[in-house]
């Protein structure tokens, strides 16, 4: 996964304050609690030297309520005199941490990669739909700014939509017949103009999933009318409806199980590529050392770092990552066979690469390795 908004702070010159905390706001006890941790946190950043003012930035960005609704996080990165990211989370940290540093503290951010899922929700009917975008940044699909302006709501246009307007029989029969082909036309011509705005939004905006509810009927004509980009990201769900779908609590669960699905069927995907590259010895690393030396070749595509396996170096890991534009994510520990918690895949190899494989990924994490090619093991 990119990071590539987090460009600014690690090119900052220190020293820089960095906060990950729970702002989840549900109920006031909820509120309380979070003034609480805040006070904390803002104590040990005292004592480390914060700046008071910056410090007084940072409590009005975390303790003020965020368009963000149900439990989410937030991530404040500052220079003495600026905040330069205020990032909010799709979830929760791991655990609340504030430090003032040369460097940005990065780990408990990246920790959380693989919930930074990006959606959109098309809730259809035979006259058109209302189109909602959930960004990793703004983690709530019915509160907040939804980042669509004019495409939020798409209406065809073609409004002759009822069958029922005439009736058949001998002495209306053609006309019938006639009538209900118009608003088969109708709900096609509407469902082309849902299609066409879906397919930019799509290329445009790149979501991870696409989420399609609503008329069974409108749902199936939008599929049929939708380019392929956007098919492949395609899931159905049951139960959504426009201007009501979302106060369903049925419905949000639909949406948040077809979620954790997309996230655990992604982390199988990213394992499942690296154990290809290991086996047949290819475009992937494994072990701190082995990563480093990748890194600083600039052959890393994406680091790949187990949650709570990470090496001690892991923060010198990620900076190298970031400074060249490769990507960053953490699986879960059923990727715990990876060496000293961390491997990469490798945009290429080349005969000083290391070549090194994981015995077993089900369970023996002993390394095989081989000199690099062209040289003698001593």
């Amino acid at each position: 996964m990119k990071l590539s908004w987090l460009t600014q702070a690690i090119d900052h010159d220190g020293p820089l304050t960095t906060v990950h905390l729970d702002t989840t706001r549900t109920d006031p006890q909820a509120v309380t609690e979070l003034e609480a941790r805040w006070q904390r946190l803002r104590s040990q950043l005292v004592d480390d030297g914060a700046p008071e003012g910056l410090l007084g930035d940072i409590a009005e960005a975390v303790l003020s309520p965020s368009a963000a609704g149900g439990r989410h996080g937030r991530t404040i990165i500052a220079a003495d005199d600026e905040i330069l990211v205020d990032r909010v989370l799709p979830v929760p940290p791991l655990e609340d941490s504030a430090q003032r540093a040369e460097q940005a503290c990065l780990l408990p951010l990246v920790r959380l990669t693989p919930y930074a899922v990006s959606q959109l929700l098309v809730l259809v009917d035979r006259a058109g739909a209302d189109l909602h975008l959930r960004a990793p940044q703004n983690p709530s699909i019915t509160q907040g700014p939804n980042g669509l302006g004019k495409d939020s709501s798409v209406d065809g246009g073609h409004d002759v939509l009822h069958k029922s307007s005439l009736g058949g029989g001998s002495k209306h029969g053609w006309r019938a017949d006639n009538y209900e082909a118009r608003v088969e036309d109708s709900w096609e011509r509407n469902a082309d103009a849902v299609a066409s705005v879906v397919d930019r939004i799509v290329r445009e905006r790149d979501p991870d999933m696409l989420l399609v509810s609503g008329d069974v009927r409108a749902v199936g004509l939008l599929k049929d009318a939708l380019g392929v980009e956007a098919r492949e990201r395609l899931q159905e769900i049951p139960g959504g409806a426009r201007s009501v779908g979302m106060d369903s609590d049925s419905f949000r669960e639909d949406v948040a199980r077809a979620t954790e699905q997309f996230i655990a069927d992604r982390e199988r995907q990213l394992l499942s590529r690296f154990t290809e590259h290991q086996g047949r010895d290819g475009d992937s690393v494994a072990g701190a050392a082995e990563v480093s030396q990748a890194l600083e070749r600039g052959q890393v595509q994406e680091l790949i770092l187990v949650t709570g396996r990470e090496p001690v170096d892991v923060e010198g890991l990620i900076l190298g990552a970031l400074r060249t534009d490769a990507g960053v994510s953490s699986v879960s520990t059923e990727g715990a066979d990876i060496p000293d918690g961390v491997a990469a895949l490798l945009r290429w190899r080349d005969d000083a690469t290391p070549s090194n494989r994981i015995g077993s990924m089900s369970g023996d994490a002993r390394r095989e390795r081989t000199a690099p090619v062209g040289e003698e093991e001593g």
